[in-house]
């Protein structure tokens, strides 16, 4: 069953993410604010991957002198999920 969520990211430029996900597998990615082609590529390239290798690997991406990133948002918000 397809389950609609809401992250809301912190210390980034991007102020929400939104996502499908269906037994673990992320679809319809989709960022509110942020660098528009760069969240809209991530969106395109986590199309139908499992969480869990979203999680591996955007974990700890930081965003030049921030200790964060939309990406590593991302991971943090669906490690929460899992």
């Amino acid at each position: 069953m397809m389950h609609h969520y809401t992250l809301y990211p912190q210390n980034t430029c991007s102020r929400q993410i939104d996502l499908d996900m269906e037994d673990g597998v992320v679809y319809n990615l989709r960022y509110t604010g942020g660098c528009n082609g760069n969240l809209k590529a991530l969106g395109i390239l986590c199309e139908g991957m499992r969480a869990e290798e979203i999680v591996e690997k955007l974990s700890g991406v930081r965003c030049g002198n921030n200790t964060t990133s939309c990406s590593d948002q991302l991971a943090r918000g669906l490690k929460t999920l899992l």
